[in-house]
């Protein structure tokens, strides 16, 4: 098997793809600690950087990919979203990073690094506009609170930040997803066939940045899901730095309902099976509250490890932005998906049940309107008082994380003009 190509919380596009063609080339690149950012220009603004708007990467495997981000962006989507922002005379910096994997508080360093560039690079005195995809807008949410809060800092200068199904309040991997790749690393990560696959989502589940970010984290198989060592520590230091950036207008969008309409996966069922030649009626199930056993793990010739939980909501088939997995062939084979893949590597029968993705990012943490772990608010339609947010946009249907659409795009740059 091929090494997957892992862009789960970057801008994707809603139709499968086989081949990536390549961005065409920037007028300018700038080398950052720790990152790099790509400069197109407005063609209204004759190659000078007049008005900035820096959009930044998300989480992935390795270092970030223009080709990919530029396809995520403007070509694959049903919305060319640089070219409407370069329509406004807007000219665009896409922020990458060397590794998507580090802490959000590493890559916030490059992040401000990006803004202080912009604003040597500025001709007039514009006010930036910085965001970002998935963990980009985190990332760029702690790197402007940290400007206002740090003397050495100098002012960010930014009116209006925005996030593109942002996790504000978490994100959710099934924890018998979690606990598969666990129990799988460990005993087959040496495998000629799935080996490499098995130790890259190993090292992304186990990343710094998606300890801060998980809700509920599975550090080993026989472990308790709860929030990882790393991300109480992020969220208290973003605490102390006031939570949001002061005075910066804060926009968002999320590829889920604000209805409370679900996505249609139903709690504590079966979504995959596995048994053959390296498993024994091996199964993982959607998640439903109260005490469940999620997940029964055997290797042939082994007793089986059974994971439970507890009190956890019905989170997979909540309301909100479905976790995608682009492959290179240009399949996406969804979160329980992956574990079927993984299983058919392993040599064995799989019965996936007609469940193959889950909710990965739920309307109430991209638009800050909740608590996650709260079951009731995970379903019930959100209120524009409950965002911390000044002003966001729910999807009209549950879609997959950070899809470009005309829907949500079309409102950011609306917004972005309506800003000044």
């Amino acid at each position: 098997m091929p090494t997957p190509v892992v862009d789960i919380w970057g801008p994707v596009s809603p139709e499968p793809r086989s081949a990536t063609p390549p961005a065409p080339e920037p007028h300018d690149e700038w080398s950052l600690a720790g990152g790099t950012a790509w400069v197109y220009y407005s063609p209204l603004n004759r190659r000078q950087l007049v008005r900035p708007v820096i959009l930044s990467d998300g989480f992935s495997s390795g270092a970030s990919d223009l080709d990919r981000l530029w396809q995520g962006l403007e070509e694959n989507g049903d919305f060319r979203f640089v070219s409407e922002l370069h329509a406004t005379g807007r000219d665009v910096i896409i922020l990458g990073y060397t590794d998507r994997t580090a802490s959000i508080k590493d890559n916030a360093d490059t992040a401000i690094d990006c803004v202080r560039r912009a604003l040597a690079e500025r001709v007039g005195h514009a006010k930036l506009v910085v965001g970002g995809f998935s963990m980009g807008g985190v990332v760029t949410r702690y790197a402007l609170a940290k400007m206002e809060q740090d003397p050495g800092l100098p002012d960010h200068e930014t009116s209006l930040h925005l996030s593109y199904d942002s996790p504000h309040h978490g994100g959710w991997l099934p924890v018998s997803l979690q606990a598969f790749i666990h129990f799988a690393t460990d005993n087959w990560s040496e495998d000629p066939v799935v080996g490499d696959s098995l130790r890259l989502f190993s090292g992304l589940l186990n990343s710094p940045a998606a300890k801060e970010l998980a809700r509920w984290y599975l550090a080993k198989v026989d472990d308790t899901p709860a929030p990882a060592p790393e991300r109480v520590a992020f969220l208290r230091e973003l605490d102390e730095l006031g939570g949001w950036a002061r005075n910066v207008r804060r926009i968002g969008v999320a590829n889920g309902v604000d209805t409370g309409t679900g996505n249609g996966v139903a709690a504590d069922v079966t979504a995959v099976r596995g048994d053959g030649e390296t498993l024994r009626d091996t199964w993982l199930r959607t998640q439903s509250q109260g005490e469940q056993v999620v997940a029964r793990l055997q290797r042939s010739g082994t007793e089986p490890i059974q994971v439970r939980t507890s009190a956890l909501p019905e989170i997979d088939g909540a309301p909100g932005g479905v976790f995608t997995l682009p492959l290179p062939d240009g399949g996406d084979p969804g979160s329980f998906g992956l574990a079927g893949l993984l299983m058919r590597l392993l040599r064995n029968t799989v019965d996936e049940g007609g469940i193959r993705t889950s909710c990965f990012i739920p309307s109430i943490s991209a638009v800050a309107a909740g608590d996650i772990d709260d079951p009731k608010a995970l379903y019930a339609p959100i209120q524009p008082d409950a965002s911390e947010l000044d002003a966001f946009l729910c999807a009209s249907r549950n879609e997959g994380h950070t899809t470009m659409t005309e829907e949500l795009g079309a409102w950011i740059v609306n917004e972005i003009v309506a800003n000044g």
